[in-house]
């Protein structure tokens, strides 16, 4: 027998569903999601089930632990080590303010506060021309502030790196070197597209919620591993595709939407099962709710996802594919 096994945290319950490929039997269970380890709640359910591990041939995996850390703000103490001259990118923000007749209105507050923010001279322009050389020590320094301050995550973004990495990459060799004790995003591995403030936030965003993802992940790997379920354990994106647990713990932000957008695609079946094409997914959970339109049978992709936006506020742009959803 051989059977593909997908759980789905929430904020209040873990629920699991099974399927036997060759006989079609469905096998679902449910329990209490355990904050303190998520894992815990993933084991309890999988037992619960009386599934045998032995017959799991696939591991889906969906979970709101990334979108509950930013929206909770339980995530990690986070620093930036951006191009001298765009320390407040994140402060700056963009000019397009949602509720423009407001003479009180508020920007979005960074994730990174202003005294965490470092600057390092070096700069590549948009065709990856190297304009001026990485100043190291400045880097140095940077690294010996976040280690006085107690900084868990570095992002690292400069100016036009989607061009040319090659400072990012010597940055992030220098960090691990001084502070291996530090989690590090460098935002080419997260966004290779020009826009710097949506670029710089999104980089940020993965580094705040990496240190909990990451820990969670492999805590939630070995368990399984211990349990006898070794192969094909997949995380959910938020694009509707999947991606491995170890690339996964590279770049949780895709995992932003990794519990809800199972719900639009589990909706888009049911409908396409009543023969209907266009209807609109809701999804109400214990922490958040989504809501999201299927257009004649069709999930839309959004590049521009915005984190908490409102109708007046302007919420957190990110860079990375996600079902459109609200």
């Amino acid at each position: 027998m051989a059977r593909r096994l997908a759980i789905d945290i929430g904020g209040t319950f873990t629920d699991l569903v099974s399927l036997e490929e060759i006989t079609g039997d469905v096998v679902l269970e449910k329990d209490l999601t355990t904050p303190g380890n998520f894992a815990d709640g993933v084991m309890r359910t999988i037992t619960k089930s009386k599934i045998d591990p032995n017959e799991i041939c696939q591991f889906v995996h969906g979970t709101t632990v990334v979108i509950n850390a930013l929206t909770e703000r339980t995530g990690a103490k986070t620093a930036l080590i951006t191009t001298h001259g765009f320390r407040d990118v994140l402060e700056i923000q963009r000019a397009n303010r949602t509720d423009m007749y407001n003479l009180f209105y508020e920007k979005p507050k960074p994730f990174v506060p202003r005294r965490f923010r470092f600057e390092v001279r070096e700069r590549v322009d948009h065709q990856g021309k190297v304009l001026q050389p990485l100043e190291e020590q400045d880097v140095i320094l940077a690294v010996e502030a976040c280690k006085q301050a107690g900084i868990e995550a570095i992002a690292v973004c400069y100016i036009h790196a989607y061009a040319n990495h090659t400072h990012e990459q010597r940055t992030r060799e220098i960090i691990e070197k001084l502070y291996p004790g530090a989690s590090v995003t460098v935002s080419h591995d997260i966004t290779q597209e020009w826009r710097e403030y949506e670029r710089t936030n999104t980089t940020v965003l993965n580094a705040y919620v990496q240190p909990s993802a990451k820990q969670y992940l492999k805590t939630l790997d070995d368990e399984l591993s211990k349990l006898g379920i070794t192969e094909a354990k997949y995380a959910m994106q938020s694009n509707g595709g999947t991606t491995t647990f170890p690339q996964a713990q590279r770049v949780p932000i895709h995992l932003i939407e990794s519990g809800p957008v199972g719900g639009v695609i589990g909706a888009g079946v049911v409908a396409n099962a009543a023969d209907e094409k266009s209807v609109i997914s809701f999804d109400m959970g214990g922490t958040t709710a989504k809501v999201s339109l299927i257009d004649r049978g069709n999930l839309k992709i959004n590049t521009d996802y915005n984190l908490e936006k409102t109708s007046t506020w302007a919420g957190y742009p990110l860079k990375v594919p996600v079902v459109d959803i609200v």
